[in-house]
C-alpha cells in the first residue's frame, strides 16, 4: 500500500487533494492545521517542507509533491489505473485538463485579485469607497468566468463537468468556485445568477467521496 500523508490547511485547496484521495481509493494520513489570524502557524509551514509554507502539500513515500494541480496530475497518473478520473482518449482528457488549468489560472486567479484588495488597502483607501470601485472593475472577469461555466453546464452533457462521474476537472474545480460564491468575490449583486454552477455543486457536495474527505479532514470553508 502507498504510504501518502497529507498536509492539509484548514479552509484551503487541500479539499482537492483529500477528496481526489478518496475517489482513487487509497489510504492516508492526515496532519491537520487550523488557520491562526486567517494564516497558516508557522508549525504547519516547517512541517510540510514546502518552500512557500502554502498548502496542500502530500509526500508519497519519499517523494513530496507540492502545488493541487501537480498533486492531481500525480496521482491520476500515478494510481487511476481505469483512467476514470484523467481519461486518455481525447476529447475528454483536454477537457478535463482544460478545467485542471482554469481552475487556477483564470477562476482563483481572478478571484484572488478581489481578495488581495480587500485585505491589503489600507483603511483610508476603504473609506474613501476605492476598493469598492476597483472590486467592481475586477469583477468583470470572475462573472465571464461563472458565465463560462454556467453555458458548459447548460449543455447538459452530464452531471458533472465532463460527463456522469466524477473527474479531476471537478475536483479541482470545485473548490474554486464554491470559494469564490462563498465569499462574494465578483458576484455582489449577482443574487441566484448562475444557477446550474449552484446545482453542480451541490451534486460534488454528495458524492460519497468528497463527504468522506470532509469527515475524514473536518474541511470546512
Amino acid at each position: 500500500m502507498p504510504d501518502i500523508t497529507l498536509y492539509f490547511l484548514q479552509a484551503s485547496r487541500c479539499i482537492r487533494t483529500a477528496w481526489l484521495l478518496e475517489e482513487l481509493g487509497l489510504d492516508y494520513n492526515v496532519k491537520f492545521w487550523n488557520r491562526e489570524n486567517n494564516r497558516a502557524p508557522q508549525e504547519a509551514k516547517d512541517a510540510s517542507g514546502n518552500p512557500l509554507g502554502k498548502f496542500p502539500t502530500i509526500k508519497d513515500g519519499d517523494l513530496t509533491i507540492y502545488e493541487s494541480g501537480a498533486i492531481t496530475e500525480y496521482l491520476c497518473e500515478k494510481y487511476d489505473s481505469s483512467h476514470r478520473l484523467l481519461p486518455t482518449s481525447q476529447p475528454s482528457r483536454i477537457r478535463v485538463q482544460q478545467w485542471l488549468h482554469a481552475a487556477e489560472a483564470t477562476f482563483l486567479l481572478h478571484a484572488l485579485a478581489i481578495t488581495y484588495v480587500r485585505w491589503k488597502a489600507p483603511k483610508n483607501v476603504h473609506e474613501s469607497g476605492d476598493v469598492e470601485i476597483m472590486e467592481k472593475g475586477l469583477s468583470i472577469n470572475v462573472q465571464n468566468d461563472l458565465n463560462w461555466l454556467e453555458a458548459e453546464l447548460e449543455k447538459g452533457e452530464g452531471r458533472f463537468l465532463v460527463g456522469d462521474e466524477v473527474t479531476a476537472a471537478d475536483v479541482m474545480m470545485m473548490f474554486s468556485v464554491d470559494f469564490i460564491l462563498a465569499r462574494g468575490l465578483g458576484t455582489k449583486g449577482c443574487g441566484d445568477r448562475w444557477p446550474k454552477t449552484r446545482e453542480w455543486l451541490r451534486v460534488c457536495e454528495a458524492t460519497e467521496g468528497y463527504r468522506r474527505a470532509v469527515e475524514k479532514t473536518g474541511y470546512k470553508l
